[in-house]
């Protein structure tokens, strides 16, 4: 079989793809318009065109003029128009779709999904994303693409220390096998060295006031600094103590998380490795845009899982 090929729309700092690679997938081109995690994508995957460029304004023909037709098409568009950790979320989950501007970013990926006509598409997405799934699958259809499969999987049923439930929409189904063991928050840090070694990359410890670490040496396992409102008056937490003994909650762009023996906060490091990713994968840009990056990718091992299943069926289907 020779190796299938992949383009990545919304690609982050590429987290989604990097699991495709691990799977034996040739990376083609990430796009995304966050300068930041479009160079940190640049500096992962020097072998692929990456473009800092808003999604509106890309097309399918333009693609497959730089780099062909891909054999898979992933992406993961922006989530806030669906989760229900936005308090600003529409309660019309078609204005998600149509009215809100970042939510029409789920069409602009169809959009080019039906230029293309890839073998295999995905898309993740949050739980909320099935708040319009009659109609996208109307649009998939519309597309080209007959069977449309909305497979809801947990990144810590496939060897990621942390939790995330998340939606992958795509054309084939999607349901890889559980691993038996999940992983520790200790068992993901182990091995790491102190906080501002050389290496490996962005492992500098983060600052914080006299007034805060006072604070958080109260706070006992599982327990938050600081809670939030969310959609539908949900109180939310943040700035968690880890329980070591546990897998980790999730991590989002905006979570911080405290060290489970010590009074501080993790390292983009530390956070990276909740995530599953390799520790010479790196995160560029000022710090919170470092963790911005970890806390919006797709797990590492969840995308390998899902990408293993990907290329099964690609085998198949020669």
């Amino acid at each position: 079989m020779r190796t299938p090929s992949l383009v990545d729309l919304f690609s982050g700092a590429g987290g989604f793809a990097e699991g495709f690679r691990q799977a034996g997938f040739r990376i083609l081109l990430g796009i995304d318009n966050d300068p930041a995690a479009i160079r940190s994508f640049k500096a992962n995957f020097p072998e692929a065109l990456a473009l800092a460029m808003d999604i509106k304004e890309v097309s399918g023909a333009l693609i497959e003029r730089l780099v062909g037709r891909p054999d898979v098409i992933i992406g993961s568009p922006p989530c806030e128009p669906y989760t229900g950790a936005n308090p600003r979320r529409r309660k019309n989950p078609l204005e998600r779709l149509y009215e809100d501007p970042a939510g029409q970013l789920v069409l602009h990926f169809a959009r080019i999904v039906g230029e293309l006509k890839p073998r295999v598409f995905v898309m993740e997405n949050v739980p909320g994303i099935l708040d319009v799934e009659d109609e996208l699958r109307r649009i998939f259809r519309e597309a080209g693409y007959s069977r449309v499969y909305f497979n809801v999987l947990k990144a810590e049923d496939y060897g990621t220390p942390s939790h995330r439930l998340r939606v992958f929409v795509s054309n084939i189904k999607i349901k890889p096998p559980k691993r038996n063991k999940k992983i520790s928050v200790e068992e993901a840090l182990s091995s790491l060295p102190e906080p501002g070694a050389e290496l490996p990359p962005n492992h500098e410890l983060p600052s914080i006031s006299p007034r805060k670490a006072k604070r958080i040496a109260r706070l006992r396992w599982g327990q938050a600094l600081i809670y939030y409102e969310g959609a539908d008056n949900r109180r939310l937490p943040n700035l968690i103590r880890l329980d070591p003994r546990r897998h980790a909650p999730t991590v989002l762009g905006s979570s911080r998380f405290i060290h489970p023996y010590e009074d501080r906060f993790l390292t983009v490091r530390e956070q990276a490795r909740l995530m599953g990713f390799p520790d010479n994968h790196v995160f560029l840009g000022g710090k919170d845009e470092q963790y911005n990056q970890v806390g919006e990718a797709v797990p590492v091992p969840l995308a390998r899982a899902i990408a293993e299943v990907v290329l099964g069926y690609l085998a198949r289907e020669q």
